[in-house]
């Protein structure tokens, strides 16, 4: 069977199209009042009083003809208005029409608009989209000689109740009608036995008195399209991309989701493992903090899951071989809440060389003690940075800028930002400096390699902070070194086990300590981070899903891919086995496809292959791709 989607047509078939909040985003008469009554001291009491009549007629609790009546009568409308108000509509499409301009111009006199609204300003708008004046069936106003709006046609049937009936009636169309509209009036053209589909278009409007008499609720018009299987823009409709986004997850994400028509249930409890498996079942999208564990036993049952986002940094609560392994793509944001975790930082460092936790406890307690030195300044102190990444490197900056000479270690060689000087190994690192920072990673051999010989090496007096690895520092040597009181102080926001639940009972030893700055795991937790991170990981997942792109990947082979032109893009995610690229291109060459761009790479779980190919080709082929040995995922973009 062939299938092309820029050939394909709905032989035999009507397509009816409401216009207001339909093919539109809004309510024309509405912006109409906008622009007529843009001077006037009571506009936005007309504007309401309008749209609270456009209710009433959509309602059926007035007749049609009342509420045109009585909307027009509250505006002095001339010809000018209306050419202003075509310009101010033409960018008020809906979305999903305005994309799938093809299918208009494949369908050319097989799509009718059935309008209760003003031909005099529809016929402009629609004709962009193919859609000739004799397929727009709407009301006209009567105008006088200068151009004034003085009534409308009463003698057509869209000026009554039940008018879309009895004009498409009088159509006499063979063949299947489907309509698509938001309101009862667009339904009447199914109840009356006219018109034989109707699908409740939600995508601007939802009106819940129409949800249960459609025979299908239409979030966009891909949706119709997909379901009716016509020629259409994406390949499959973004509405039906749910998104699952956890408890704790901030609701800017929900919103750029959202924003790309996907369907988002954004939690406000947590839930048991058991809940979310459930949840799983029809998810395509989640979306978790860090501390929401993901085992491979959790996607058992996940089939419909494509992507996984991770709300922050850390990742290790995510199984990412498992996700790998079921074809799922894992992004994080490793450098969004970079900042917050380094201003922490300079501020313990600041509190801990001045003593400030220990006077802040002293003052608590009634004791005005002054006695002793009150600490030391920044400047002039030396830094040393383990670990000269992102955060290692903002923070080099910095505390630079502060007046600290820095130093830094990394096993990786990393070039020196400002004035900074890199140490060649650790315990050089540790002698020279007063204050020592963690911003290490936690892969397994960092665990515990600040340990007591570290701590040897440190001067008296001298500062640790750690806010990025808990298993990094070896707890007991911390607690004897704060004992001795080798150390001026430590500040500690990350901890070897710590809990995930929220308002639980945390007990630590360095509780003790006065001249001991702890924080439950908040250093990148301000608001500013956590509106970077709901922006910059939907975004990662919307790339993935729209093009393909893997890019930034944390257990896919990482591809940034060019944007799909004028073709079929095909993706393919297998197991990482010899032989499966020339399996994939056998198949293509059975098919006789030609190859319009190919891009492979693999990892030690999985194989990742995008190729671009032509429009024109057999079904059989997208089967065959499936039937791949070792294939685990496979699906198609245009």
């Amino acid at each position: 069977m062939s299938f092309d989607t820029e050939t394909v047509q709905a032989q035999n078939s009507w397509v009816i199209i409401d216009f207001d909040s339909t093919f539109m985003q809004v309510e024309a008469l509405e912006e109409l009042a906008e622009i007529v009554l843009k001077d006037a001291a009571n506009k936005d009491e007309i504007v309401d009083e309008i749209k609270k009549i456009t209710s009433l007629g959509v309602d059926g609790k007035i007749t049609f003809n009342d509420s045109l009546t009585r909307r027009l009568g509250l505006l002095k409308v001339h010809r000018s208005h209306l050419e202003k108000l075509v310009r101010r509509m033409k960018k008020k499409v809906s979305v999903s029409f305005s994309r799938n301009k093809a299918f208009f111009k494949k369908n050319k006199g097989r799509v009718y608009i059935v309008s209760n609204g003003f031909k005099d300003f529809i016929d402009p708008i629609v004709q962009a989209y193919d859609i000739d004046p004799d397929y727009v069936l709407a009301n006209t106003f009567v105008y006088d000689d200068e151009g004034w709006v003085t009534d409308f046609d009463q003698e057509n049937y869209l000026a009554h109740s039940k008018g879309k009936s009895r004009t498409l009636k009088a159509l006499g169309l063979d063949g299947k009608i489907m309509v698509i509209g938001d309101a009862y009036t667009d339904f009447e053209m199914v109840e009356a036995g006219i018109a034989h589909q109707f699908f409740a278009f939600t995508e601007n409007v939802l009106r819940e008195n129409i949800l249960d008499k459609a025979d299908h609720i239409t979030p966009s018009f891909d949706e119709f399209l997909y379901v009716n299987q016509m020629p259409r823009a994406l390949s499959y409709p973004k509405n039906r991309i749910q998104v699952l986004l956890m408890e704790g997850v901030h609701e800017d994400a929900a919103a750029v989701f959202e924003g790309e028509g996907y369907d988002v249930k954004l939690l406000k409890d947590s839930i048991t493992e058991k809940e979310l498996s459930k949840k799983l079942k029809k998810a395509s999208i989640l979306g978790v903090l860090p501390k929401t564990p993901i085992t491979k036993s959790l996607l058992e049952n996940a089939s419909r899951l494509m992507a996984i986002c991770v709300f922050g940094n850390g990742t290790s609560q995510v199984d990412l071989g498992a996700c790998a392994d079921k074809g799922v793509i894992v992004f994080n944001a490793p450098y969004t809440n970079t900042r917050s975790v380094v201003e922490l930082a300079i501020g313990q460092i600041i509190m801990l060389l001045r003593r400030i936790p220990v006077y802040d406890k002293r003052m608590k307690a009634g004791s005005w003690d002054r006695s002793g030195h009150s600490g030391f300044e920044l400047r002039g102190k030396k830094l040393g940075i383990i670990g000269y990444g992102h955060s290692g490197q903002q923070l080099s900056i910095l505390a630079e800028a502060l007046g600290m000479d820095v130093f830094f270690y990394d096993i990786v060689e990393k070039p020196a930002l400002g004035k900074a000087v890199k140490c060649q190994s650790l315990k050089e690192l540790i002698r020279k400096s007063n204050v020592v920072s963690i911003n290490v990673d936690n892969r397994p051999e960092n665990e515990g390699f600040f340990d007591r010989l570290a701590f040897n090496a440190m001067q008296d007096n001298s500062v640790l902070i750690n806010l990025c690895n808990g298993q990094a520092v070896e707890m007991e040597a911390l607690l004897e070194n704060l004992k001795t009181g080798k150390l001026l102080g430590a500040g500690v926001d990350v901890f070897p086990q710590h809990p995930f639940d929220e308002q639980v009972d945390f007990r630590t030893e360095l509780s003790a300590f006065e001249n001991v700055i702890l924080t439950p795991y908040i250093g990148g937790r301000t608001l500013e981070a956590q509106t970077d991170t709901a922006a910059f990981v939907p975004n990662k997942i919307i790339e993935y899903i729209n093009t393909g792109s893997s890019a930034q990947s944390l257990n896919f082979p990482r591809l940034q891919l060019p944007k799909l032109k004028n073709a079929h893009r095909l993706i393919h995610i297998h197991e990482n086995r010899p032989g499966l690229l020339a399996n994939i291109n056998s198949v293509l060459a059975k098919h006789k496809i030609n190859i319009l761009g190919q891009y492979l790479k693999t990892n030690n779980h999985i194989g990742y292959v995008i190729t671009d190919i032509n429009k024109k080709y057999s079904e059989e082929v997208l089967t065959d791709l499936k039937e791949i040995d070792h294939t685990i995922k496979f699906r198609i973009l245009y």
